[in-house]
């Protein structure tokens, strides 16, 4: 059974995600703070993290913040869904950016959160089952199982989805992806309209790999097309 730590002030939807959720086969625990939310975060060994962004204490844009700047690599790795306001692009865009997985606009409809949270869970069991445990292109190399990339042998401090996004280019180096692909491959759901996750993942990925001495262009956007991993070089 899957654990999911959920975090929203808001008691009536929190309790009625709970029962959904619990029902349809998920260990959901809950928090209305984001104090308490990221105590949970950091000390319990849940498998994803549903976020709201308006808390007391912390916001979400804080608890993620700090959770992602844990050494620990599970808090690093742990996906997280962010609930954003609906039609507000910029939490949407800024979550992305700070290393939320997904987003689901509010007030999400219980089976499509469902829906989202055995897409995240998926894609994690099927890089940790993989029996090819490692992909490069030239100094970088991923490890599915370890959900680790490196650039000449220096760790990337990659999200779950920024991980995914990666891997399935590395696997198409030299191809162009379009965003449609990334977004099925990567997040396990179709593209929706306005839709800028993978734009956002992109350019998280681009800046670790620059923080670690990549080409900005190692990574390209052919514009109308999708993204493409050039022959990557050292230096």
């Amino acid at each position: 059974m899957s654990r999911i730590l959920l975090v929203d002030d808001d008691t009536e939807l929190t309790d009625l995600l709970q029962e959904f959720l619990t029902g349809e086969g998920f260990e959901v625990t809950v928090a209305n703070d984001g104090g308490r939310g990221l105590e949970l975060a950091q000390s319990q060994g849940f498998d994803a993290l549903v976020l709201d962004v308006m808390l007391p204490i912390y916001n979400g844009f804080e608890l993620l913040r700090k959770l992602r700047e844990e050494a620990s690599p599970a808090s690093r790795s742990l996906p997280v869904l962010m609930l954003t306001a609906k039609g507000d692009t910029v939490d949407r865009i800024v979550g992305l950016e700070m290393g939320a997985d997904d987003y689901l606009p509010k007030p999400c409809n219980p089976r499509e959160l469902a829906a989202r949270l055995r897409a995240v869970l998926r894609r994690g069991r099927v890089e940790t089952e993989e029996a090819d445990d490692s992909l490069t292109s030239g100094p970088l190399r991923l490890l599915p199982s370890e959900h680790q990339g490196y650039w000449n042998d220096q760790l990337l401090s990659l999200t779950g989805a920024e991980f995914a996004v990666l891997k399935v280019l590395v696997q198409h180096a030299g191809e162009v992806v379009s965003k449609e692909v990334l977004t099925e491959s990567a997040l396990g759901r179709k593209l929706m309209p306005y839709d800028r996750s993978i734009d956002v993942h992109v350019s998280n990925i681009r800046k670790k790999l620059a923080e670690q001495g990549a080409s900005r262009d190692l990574i390209i956007n052919i514009r109308g097309a999708g993204y493409m991993l050039t022959q990557s070089k050292s230096g």
